[in-house]
Parts: C-alpha cells; structure tokens; sequence
C-alpha cells in the first residue's frame, strides 16, 4: 500500500501554504495526501457532550477548518487523492504519530500559536528533529515556493554515502524535471601545520580537493540510480550553515539529512539543519539518517 503524504493544517495562513505545496508535491509523485488537524478539543469539552446538545465550539472549528482544507486541495488538484483525520491530541504528537506511517510529513513554518514572530514554530522544529521520515517544512519567498527557479539543493556532508538524503534528493530533482546543486563546504582549520607534504603545496586547494573527493564519492551511487538528472557538484568555502542559507535563494528546495539517536531525543540537528529550517528562502527537507 502507497504510503500518504502527511500534510497538518490548522487554519493558519501558513498551513494553508503548506498544504498548496503538499498538493503540488503529491501530485509529483503520484501519492494519495493525508490532511491532519489536532487539537486537544476532545480531552476539554468532553463533559459538555452530556450536558449540551450543541457540538463542541472546538468540533465545529476543526470540521470547518478540515472542511476549507479540502476544498482547497481539491481546487488546487482535483486529481489528488485526499482523505482526513481530525485527532484530539497536541499537534506535535499527532504528527509524529502520523509520520511512522507516511511517505513524508508536511508542516507549515509557523502555526496558529501565540509566539507569531518566531521564525519557526515549536511544532514544525520537533516534527524536523524527530520524525521518522523525511519532515518537509514549507517557507521561503514566492519564487521559492512556487518552484520558479528549476534546482534543487542539496547540502552533502561528510557521512553521507549513499544517504537516505542523498536519494531523496535526487528523486525530487528527477520528478521536477531540474537541475541538482550538490554542494560541499570545506574550511582551512584556524591552526595547521605546513609540515604534511599534501598541506606543503597549497593548503587550500588540498581541503577543496578532499571536499570533491567526498562529493564524488557521496553522489556515485545515487547519480548512477538517476542518470538523468544533471548534477552541478559544487565545493565552497565557508560555513555550511551560512552557504546552504544563502543558496536556498535560488532553490525551489533544500535537502539536508539529519543523524538519528536511538534515544527520545530522536534526531540531532546540527547548526546547518537549524539555520535552514529558521531562514531558508524555500521549502527545507530534514531526511532522517541512520547512524
């Protein structure tokens, strides 16, 4: 059985963005959509069931909210599969119930909270840390949203050979029909002795050309999977957190993979995952990676 993609919605103007590109996303890869509302309305109204016969004010907003939801889906892409699912629960929860058996999860980057200026939402950071599948988080300018600019991005490091990360981005740049934009920082230490014959030479260029190496050697597997995708191999120097942020502006979307711990804690985000989910100018995917 296909597995759906999980898309949350809250009534909030950004669930509603998300949902718009969760359509688009479904519609990409042939995939039935799952729209999710929670709410803990049940655990308190559930004393006025017995006492009232009008529904809950909480009932009436979640099938309203789950009922202009669909509405829009359809009129974005009839040809979606949609179902629904209202649960009494807290969001996060729910959510990352629902990802255990989904294709991918979709949130929108802020919610219908109190803490409206934070940049990301206290639900969609613990969906990208610790969902058990890939956590797409829908932000960015109207370009990037609207996948205007035709790439893919997607930030390599280290431990990444043949990467659940890796495939998932190359998938994504195959079914769009664009380019691929891998990229690898690398960074000259603060302190380096000149005394290994590779560092005698040129310091620089011995970290650049490990940092291709690397590239080459995490891209192999997956560019031979997917051969039609062009693939632009890109060493920068810098931050990775800084350079994938800054390349996210002429991207439709940024794939970063993400280490799992076998504990509570679920995922480890590093400082380019956190970057990115808080000031990409697109779409970011967090694609959990085994140790």
């Amino acid at each position: 059985m296909t597995r759906p993609l999980v898309v949350g919605v809250d009534g909030s103007d950004n669930s509603f963005r998300a949902l718009d590109w969760a359509v688009d996303e479904a519609a990409r890869h042939q995939l039935p959509l799952r729209l999710v509302y929670a709410s803990r309305w049940e655990r308190y109204e559930e004393a006025a069931l017995g006492l009232s016969l009008k529904r809950p004010a909480g009932e009436v907003l979640a099938d309203n909210i789950v009922g202009a939801a669909v509405e829009r889906a359809d009129l974005r892409n009839a040809e979606v599969t949609v179902s629904t699912q209202v649960l009494g629960d807290d969001p996060e929860t729910v959510l990352l119930r629902e990802a255990d058996h989904a294709w991918a999860v979709v949130v929108g980057s802020r919610g219908r909270g109190a803490f409206t200026g934070l940049l990301l939402g206290s639900v969609g950071l613990a969906v990208a840390a610790r969902a058990r599948c890939p956590a797409l988080v829908v932000r960015g300018d109207r370009a990037g949203l609207a996948g205007t600019h035709a790439r893919v991005l997607l930030g390599v490091g280290e431990a990444d050979k043949g990467s659940d990360a890796t495939r998932f981005a190359f998938r994504e740049a195959a079914v769009r029909g664009c380019v691929l934009d891998a990229v690898r920082t690398w960074r000259r230490p603060a302190f380096e002795t000149a005394d290994h014959p590779l560092l005698a030479g040129s310091p620089e260029r011995y970290h650049e050309e490990r940092a291709s190496a690397v590239l080459d050697a995490v891209l192999e597997e997956a560019a031979a999977e997917y051969p039609e995708v062009r693939v632009r191999r890109v060493t920068v120097e810098g931050a990775a957190h800084k350079v994938l942020v800054r390349r996210s502006a002429a991207a439709d979307l940024l794939v970063i993979g993400a280490q799992r711990r076998d504990s509570q804690l679920g995922l480890q985000l590093g400082r380019a995952a956190h970057s990115a989910l808080h000031h990409a100018e697109c779409p970011v995917a967090v694609v959990p990676q085994p140790t």
